[in-house]
C-alpha cells in the first residue's frame, strides 16, 4: 500500500479524531481520542471535512426550527445555541480570549498573559456578543423561505472555518510553545494543501447550492482574506499562533462566509 493509499485509508479515523477534538464527543469513551500530537496534527487535513458535518449538525436542527414555526431570529438563535454546545463553545472562548488580549495588552508578553486569564473582560464579552448576534441575524436571514439553503450556507460556514484554523496553525509559528497548539506542533505544506482542497470543495458546492456559485465564489474570496489577514494580525501583534486565536479566526471566518452568503444570494 503506497503513501496516497494509506492516507485514503486513515481519513476516516482523522474526520472522527478531528470531530472529537473540536465537540464534545466523548472521545475517550469512543476509543476516538488521538493517540499523540502526531495523530492530531496528521488528522488536522480532514478538519474542513469535520466542520461540514459540523455545520450540517446545525443545519438539521434549523430545518426543526422552521418546522416548528418559530420566529426566523429565534430559530436562528437556537441553531447558534446548538452548535455552541456540540462545540464545547470552543471557538467563541478563543474569540473571547484574543478579544481580551488584543484590546487590553499593549505588547505581545501582556497580550499573552491576558489571554491566558479564564477571566472574561468587556471586549471579550463584546465579541461575544457581536459574534453570535451577526451569526443568529444572518442565519435568520434564510427563514423562513430558504431553509435548506440555510443549512448548505452552515455546512460551507463551518467548513471553511475550519480550514482557516488549518491555515493559520501550518503557516504562523506558536506564540506560546507550551500551549496546546504549539505542543502539538505545526500541520506540515501536504496537511494544509489537503485541508484546502477539500476546502474548496465543499466551498464550492455547499455555498453554489446555498446561494448561488457567484455568491460561493465571493464566500471563498472572504473566507481567504480573513484567514490570510487575521494571520498576518496574530503574527504581528502576538509573535504567532495560539489556541485561542485559532478559534477566533474560526469564528471570523464563517461569519465572513455567512456574510457572503447573504448577500450574494
Amino acid at each position: 500500500m503506497d503513501g496516497s493509499e494509506r492516507m485514503a485509508a486513515r481519513f476516516p479515523r482523522d474526520v472522527a479524531v478531528s470531530l472529537a477534538f473540536l465537540t464534545r464527543i466523548p472521545a475517550e469513551r469512543l476509543g476516538l481520542a488521538p493517540t499523540d500530537g502526531a495523530d492530531l496534527r496528521g488528522a488536522v487535513r480532514s478538519f474542513p471535512v469535520a466542520g461540514a458535518l459540523i455545520g450540517l449538525a446545525g443545519g438539521i436542527l434549523l430545518l426543526v426550527t422552521a418546522a416548528l414555526k418559530l420566529p426566523p431570529l429565534a430559530a436562528a438563535l437556537v441553531v447558534v445555541t446548538g452548535l455552541a454546545l456540540l462545540t464545547g463553545g470552543l471557538h467563541e472562548d478563543g474569540l473571547a480570549d484574543t478579544a481580551d488580549g488584543i484590546g487590553g495588552g499593549s505588547d505581545a508578553a501582556s497580550r499573552l498573559s491576558i489571554m491566558r486569564d479564564s477571566r472574561i473582560g468587556s471586549y471579550g464579552a463584546l465579541a461575544l456578543i457581536l459574534s453570535v448576534g451577526l451569526r443568529a441575524s444572518l442565519v435568520a436571514a434564510f427563514l423562513p423561505e430558504a431553509p435548506l439553503a440555510g443549512l448548505f450556507a452552515l455546512v460551507t460556514a463551518e467548513s471553511l472555518g475550519r480550514a482557516a484554523i488549518v491555515h493559520n496553525w501550518a503557516e504562523l509559528p506558536p506564540a506560546r510553545p507550551e500551549g496546546l497548539a504549539g505542543g502539538v506542533g505545526r500541520p506540515d505544506q501536504e496537511t494544509l494543501r489537503m485541508a484546502l482542497v477539500a476546502a474548496i470543495v465543499i466551498g464550492l458546492v455547499g455555498g453554489t447550492l446555498a446561494a448561488g456559485p457567484i455568491a460561493a465564489i465571493v464566500a471563498l474570496a472572504a473566507a481567504a482574506l480573513v484567514a490570510t489577514s487575521f494571520a498576518s494580525f496574530s503574527l504581528h501583534r502576538l509573535g504567532g499562533h495560539t489556541g485561542d486565536t485559532l478559534g477566533a479566526v474560526e469564528q471570523l471566518t464563517a461569519i465572513a462566509v455567512l456574510l457572503a452568503l447573504t448577500a450574494f444570494r
